[in-house]
């Protein structure tokens, strides 16, 4: 399986290369929409070293999985799959394994110690993977976590792993310095460092060029992005007019540092979304406090008021946490009359989860019996599955514009995409095709979706 001497010319695109005559990558991605351009990101370094990607994890020459700490449950499926693995290389010994991102950089010792994995890369390792996989074929174990100050992989078109070639990812950032006391990213992909404008401008007209419709900017906190006096306001506006027949999305924000220069970018730009997600995590100012969120509960509010003011039909989502340290009856009524308050068209709820070395583990108690934070999950998710219906119902007999993006999971016959505001449509497929931007008037919708035609 020697790559050295190969051939390079022409090889980098930003679509997957399929060739039988090259050894075969097979990724898996589990976690964020960092760890997915991640994953991008290193098929295009191993793509350029030789390899070609493939879909069949039996053809597959070097098997990697693409890694999430943030929650014990995500590391456990983590560990799961990669007894599956073992018997991948029981049948097939020369196949190389390699476990890469947050718990690679998490568990580097407990991964070496596992006889399947043969290679551990952390997230800002990706460039010396090549070189890690040459030393298994020579019987060694290849690791690299070293965290970097400057990497951002802004010299690398990543290959586009999707397969309807519509909607993509651009990493804006890397890491995060907000050190929130329950998260462990800061511990496993560094601190912050911001992309050149000049190399995310390049990379998104690569993907014009290729036909994409929509690009949503990454970071942990887009909001803190800074390049020589470029702010996040500034980028985004310079996207928007680079590109004006794109949608433009980004992700995620912080309620600390969301400056009304950016909603006045937004609601000035056509192109850009009126859609953001800002998680809020509780609605308990003293629980705020102490998971390190840096803003009160009344803070929070005054964000979405002037959200509410600036874009009036911007779609919130948010993310909220139950159940973490010390968290009282009160703190969590306090988070559901919060949700009541700002009405959240969709969130993405958890129950707290102890992450080693963080903050909250080393000076915190994970006193909240699990059955309660089961309970006060359940009411949280009982109460926005009532928020997401009431403003879906909000949208029957509106004419919205969806891009569309697949063919409906539920039938051949219907496709479905986006609105601006982030909400999924279904509609008859008739004449259309994926890649559209279409008007669908609204006609019926449940709690996870809106139905039109």
């Amino acid at each position: 399986m020697q790559t050295a001497g190969f051939d390079r010319k022409n090889i980098s695109s930003i679509r997957p290369v399929f060739d039988r005559d090259r050894p075969k990558l097979y990724i898996e991605t589990y976690g964020c929409q960092m760890n997915v351009n991640d994953s991008e990101v290193v098929a295009a370094i191993m793509q350029n070293a030789g390899y070609s990607v493939t879909k069949d994890i039996g053809d597959a020459n070097l098997i990697l999985i693409n890694t999430c700490s943030v929650r014990d449950n995500a590391e456990q499926r983590i560990w799961g799959r990669l007894e599956y693995f073992r018997l991948e290389k029981k049948k097939r010994p020369d196949v190389s394994i390699g476990v890469i991102g947050c718990m690679a950089e998490r568990l580097k010792e407990s991964l070496l110690e596992n006889n399947v994995v043969d290679i551990v890369s952390g997230p800002d390792a990706y460039r010396e993977l090549p070189k890690l996989v040459e030393k298994t074929e020579s019987g060694q174990k290849g690791i690299n976590v070293l965290l970097s100050r400057d990497e951002t992989y802004a010299d690398i078109s990543p290959v586009r792993l999707d397969k309807t070639g519509v909607t993509a990812f651009i990493s804006i950032m890397r890491g995060c310095n907000n050190v929130c006391a329950f998260c462990v990213v800061p511990y496993t992909r560094g601190g912050e460092r911001s992309r050149n404008p000049e190399t995310v401008i390049r990379e998104l007209k690569e993907l014009s060029d290729n036909g994409y419709k929509e690009v949503t900017l990454l970071g942990q906190n887009v909001d803190s992005y800074s390049w020589n006096g470029v702010a996040f306001a500034d980028l985004l506006a310079t996207v928007a007019e680079s590109t004006p027949d794109m949608r433009i999305r980004f992700s995620t924000s912080h309620p600390k540092d969301m400056t009304d220069n950016v909603l006045k970018t937004m609601a000035k730009y056509d192109n850009i979304c009126n859609y953001i997600h800002l998680p809020v995590q509780s609605g308990s100012t003293s629980i705020l406090q102490s998971m390190n969120r840096k803003y009160t509960r009344e803070e929070y509010l005054q964000r979405i008021e002037t959200i509410r003011k600036i874009i009036p039909d911007c779609a919130i989502s948010t993310d909220i946490i139950a159940g973490f340290c010390g968290e009282t009856q009160k703190d969590h009524e306090d988070t559901l009359s919060l949700m009541r308050e700002v009405g959240y068209d969709f969130a993405y709820m958890f129950k707290y989860s102890e992450r080693p070395n963080t903050k909250a583990a080393r000076q915190f108690r994970d006193d909240v019996p699990e059955e309660v934070k089961v309970k006060r999950l359940m009411e949280i998710i009982d109460l926005q599955s009532e928020l997401s219906l009431a403003s879906h119902k909000k949208d029957i007999g509106s004419t919205l514009e969806v891009l569309v993006e697949d063919t409906s999971k539920r039938s051949e016959n219907d496709l479905c995409g986006r609105t601006p505001q982030n909400k999924m449509v279904v509609f008859p497929k008739e004449n259309r095709k994926i890649g559209d931007l279409i008007k669908v008037k609204i006609i019926a919708c449940t709690q996870a979706t809106l139905k039109g035609k």
